[in-house]
């Protein structure tokens, strides 16, 4: 069994691990993002989560100890800014992610490093420590953990900020709290994708989800078992087939979705044909 053959190598255990709790972390937070509009965020903090790594390693200090604060602030400000201006969040994401990945990549140039040039922007789930996987234990925990304590805030805050406030609901607090999870799992999932990849792992769940559920929960519930069963299928497929990691789950999320849309549109049909029967 190919499964079985997995688990008997420890660091495969220990991406496969990260790669799902990281997985639906993402997910979850996705269906907040997508809805607000704020899916380009993802790409944005990903770029800025690379520039920081490339200011690390030039500096020769910790990556986790640079990136993780500068992607918080990034999240911080930009999604400020998407919630104020409409169509000024568009721009700034732009700007800050297209400037960020030319610091970094001048960074790491400098620093002599280019060879893990391919690590920071594809990701590289199978060097995954100890020490990463703890970390990101800990973040998925956190993550899950919060957005399950705060479940009728959020939806509340993702669908309708204005009522939310006037019920009561600290919106630009769980905005804050939302920007805060979204940066901890982008910085730890760049491990898995890359600087390039991650955001997929925050819209696809969703639209897929968006396509099939009818309800904030029920899409939640289906962007998660998304995230989840694409990332074991692309996982194991590198392994079977020696493919880049990152890019073959990539892949699956994009054949999900495709599936997804010809499903949802086969529903449509059956049911526009039963109404005329």
């Amino acid at each position: 069994m190919i499964i079985t053959e997995i688990l008997s190598y420890p660091f495969l255990v220990r991406a496969l691990l990260v790669g799902i709790l990281v997985s639906v972390s993402a997910s979850l937070l996705g269906v907040s993002l997508v809805l607000r509009r704020f899916s380009m965020i993802g790409d944005g903090l990903s770029h800025v989560g690379f520039g920081a790594l490339g200011v690390a390693a030039f500096l020769s200090l910790p990556p986790m100890a640079v990136t993780v604060p500068v992607v918080i602030a990034a999240a911080v400000v930009l999604l400020h800014l998407s919630s104020r201006r409409k169509g000024g969040g568009d721009s700034a994401i732009a700007l800050i992610s297209s400037s960020a990945l030319a610091i970094g990549v001048i960074a790491v140039s400098a620093a002599g490093v280019n060879t893990d040039l391919n690590a920071f922007l594809f990701g590289s789930i199978l060097s995954v420590s100890r020490s990463d996987a703890v970390v990101s234990l800990l973040i998925s925990a956190v993550t899950l953990f919060s957005y399950s304590v705060f479940y009728h805030q959020i939806y509340a805050t993702t669908f309708d900020p204005a009522f939310a406030t006037a019920t009561g609901i600290k919106t630009e607090r769980y905005t804050a709290l939302l920007s805060l999870l979204t940066a901890l799992v982008i910085v730890v999932g760049m491990r898995i994708l890359g600087s390039l990849l991650i955001s997929s792992l925050i819209i696809f769940p969703s639209a897929v989800a968006m396509k099939l559920g009818k309800s904030y929960l029920s899409v939640s519930l289906i962007a998660a078992a998304e995230s989840l069963i694409a990332f074991v299928l692309g996982f194991v497929s590198s392994y079977v087939f020696s493919l880049p990691t990152g890019a073959s789950i990539v892949l699956v999320h994009l054949i999900i979705f495709a599936l997804s849309v010809c499903l949802r549109h086969s529903i449509i049909v059956f049911r526009s044909h039963r109404e005329m029967i």
